[in-house]
């Protein structure tokens, strides 16, 4: 299938939907019993049914993620792929940057990245620095765009005073329970000033679908959709939100991407947005900073 994309005004476009990889070869460190080559299929297989867009970071699995990927997507057109990767929070200083950067495009076997992002802000480095590193990178053509993670709204404000570039995207946790990037404004600020919200964790690991919302079945039924489904769709319905999801199994891919390709009438969208039950303002193990 032909995922779609959003565009911004600047010409910046993303897929909708991506293919995260935290936890494919371990989590902080390597996993000597990971099932690489499952891994690796699940990436190829993914990329078959038309997902372009491969999320990574130097922290999975100690970089052991972007290795897997690295091999995964050997055979395949590097134009028509679409991967970033992220720099860790303790290498933020300008050389840091610049290795992290190296490190990670040998590691994916790539001469350059769709989009590097800082993974979360640092309370050591200045921003400023850490930004004329990303520019530099930006110069030397080794990525295309840049962006942010897990940032606040005033923070984001903060970091694009020192880059000439645009910001294009904050990656931030964001699905129907946990509602941070609303209560905080960072949602309506990315719709303002036209940035991409990539929300990640769009079923919450799971427990969304564990005992859904009577309010989930009911549209569930009426679209004739799983519940995955609808709270994918949920997301990418919004202006200026796009989502990514990690899995291994080729099912639970299978049904991710049948969120794509169709609308909810936006009064069901906007009951979601109000009356979904045990909704979080804020998430206690992945907060906006």
């Amino acid at each position: 299938m032909n995922i779609p994309t959003k565009k911004l005004k600047n010409g910046f476009e993303m897929p909708i939907f991506g293919l995260g990889t935290w936890q494919m070869g371990g989590r902080e460190i390597r996993n000597p019993k990971n099932d690489d080559k499952k891994d690796i299929l699940a990436i190829q297989y993914a990329v078959e049914l038309g997902v372009t867009h491969i999320d990574t970071a130097e922290s999975y699995a100690d970089g052991y993620a972007e290795i897997l990927i690295g091999q995964a997507l050997k055979g395949y057109d590097r134009e028509k792929l679409y991967i970033v990767s992220k720099v860790h929070r303790e290498h933020l200083s300008y050389d840091n940057v610049l290795s992290a950067c190296e490190k990670s495009l040998k590691r994916l076997q790539t001469n350059y990245l769709d989009l590097y992002l800082i993974h979360s802000p640092s309370f050591d480095v200045p921003i400023q620095e850490t930004l004329r590193a990303l520019d530099k990178l930006l110069e030397e053509k080794l990525v295309k765009n840049i962006g942010v993670s897990n940032f606040k709204t005033e923070r984001l404000k903060e970091a694009q005073k020192f880059t000439k570039n645009k910001l294009v995207v904050n990656q931030v946790y964001y699905n129907l329970v946990t509602r941070e990037p609303e209560h905080e404004g960072l949602l309506k600020y990315c719709q303002e000033e036209d940035v991409l919200l990539e929300a990640y964790r769009p079923v919450e690991k799971g427990a969304i679908l564990d005992s859904p919302a009577p309010l989930l079945g009911e549209l569930a039924k009426k679209y004739q959709k799983t519940p995955a489904q609808i709270a994918i769709n949920w997301l990418i319905s919004q202006q200026n939100v796009i989502t990514l999801s990690k899995t291994s199994a080729k099912e639970h891919l299978q049904e991710n991407l049948g969120a794509i390709g169709w609308n909810m009438e936006k009064e069901d969208v906007e009951r979601l947005r109000k009356d979904f039950p045990n909704q979080r303002e804020k998430s206690e193990a992945l907060p906006l900073i």
